[in-house]
């Protein structure tokens, strides 16, 4: 049985796409017969206290010479001198460059650019998961392109949500309340259509960051949209599966995204799309299943929403070409079999 060590910044179990990505490949490989061990550096990465860093190169320093040793991106970026340990065994997984985060300073960005090259530099084999993010990869950390290997992330089939609405439009948005998310934009945005029927259901971690989550609640008090937005926080995946089945558009005004697995599931689900050009989104929804916007432009976002507010034919006229598009989207398994391919092609 071939062995491997995945390398992850916090518990698999987290409620982010990003943890969501890892534990099902996770699962997948052990299913094609990887050995998988799973080793958890603590919370906290990209900026983790000088404790857990610590801790993280102690434990890494001692694991075993032989397997090939995949680290999760939000982690290796922050650990440019444990990659030149590892680079024998190094296998790099980036769901997005860490400088490209919404929110940080500018020397806290650079800081994350340069260590996150450094560690990328010494990488046998980067997995990013999309194309957008494969071109970034290449050509500002300057990484070999035939080093690089595109790993999508998989999706499990869904029904189609329901879209013909009857009296309120339900929107729906999924992603942690963090910065590169946009909430600030989106809660602006459908501020300025009070006049339509609508109500908004927000799904995502809370606790990712403090600043954000105050922001988000201000927001809702500012525009008096307690009538209208629902924040539930993180929700188990059942619930989840019920919001996308109840809604009619899936919007989101994400500030850059390396693939964008909500619109990824949103799209499963046969919904309407709204969201930006930011990095990969535009990959991810199809152009004729989406209608997307400049980030950060929130006269334009809150066009597009009331657009398919009030036009149920072209709400319609996305929600087939989603459920189309659906049809072509990669499962878990095939991620599984291309992610264990790009360990074995490793010299």
């Amino acid at each position: 049985m071939r062995g491997l060590v995945f390398v992850a910044p916090g518990e698999l179990t987290a409620p982010t796409g990003g943890f969501v990505y890892d534990r099902r490949i996770v699962a997948g490989l052990r299913a094609l017969g990887w050995r998988t061990e799973v080793l958890d550096l603590g919370e906290g990465f990209p900026f983790p206290s000088a404790e857990t860093r610590a801790s993280a190169r102690a434990r890494l320093a001692a694991l075993p010479t032989e397997p090939p040793i995949v680290i999760d991106g939000l982690a290796l970026g922050a650990l440019p001198e444990v990659a030149k340990q590892l680079c024998a065994q190094l296998i790099a997984l980036v769901h997005h460059p860490l400088a490209l985060e919404s929110g940080l300073s500018s020397r806290d960005a650079a800081g994350l650019r340069a260590s996150e090259a450094e560690s990328l530099a010494c990488a046998r084999r980067v997995i990013v998961t999309s194309p957008s993010t494969a071109r970034l990869i290449v050509s500002d950390y300057d990484v070999p392109a035939e080093r690089v290997t595109i790993v999508r992330p998989g999706n499990d089939r869904a029904p189609a949500a329901r879209v013909y609405a009857q009296g309120a439009i339900e929107l729906l948005a999924v992603g942690a309340v963090v910065p590169r998310k946009g909430y600030d934009v989106l809660l602006a945005a459908v501020a300025m259509l009070l006049d339509l029927p609508w109500r908004l259901t927000i799904v995502g971690d809370l606790g990712r960051d403090a600043a954000t989550t105050a922001r988000l609640y201000s927001d809702i008090e500012r525009f008096d949209l307690a009538h209208r937005v629902l924040v539930t926080g993180a929700i188990p995946a059942e619930r989840l599966e019920v919001l996308y089945a109840s809604a009619d558009i899936f919007v989101l005004a994400s500030r850059f995204e390396g693939y964008g697995m909500a619109f990824a599931e949103a799209i499963a689900h046969g919904l309407p799309v709204i969201g930006t050009t930011a990095g990969a989104i535009p990959e991810t929804a199809p152009a004729g299943a989406s209608l997307l916007t400049p980030p950060d432009d929130i006269p334009a976002l809150a066009i597009a929403v009331r657009r398919l507010i009030e036009d149920s034919a072209e709400r319609c006229r996305l929600a087939r070409a989603a459920r189309a598009a659906a049809a072509a989207l990669p499962t878990w398994e095939r991620a599984a079999e291309l992610f264990s391919q790009a360990i074995e092609t490793v010299e």
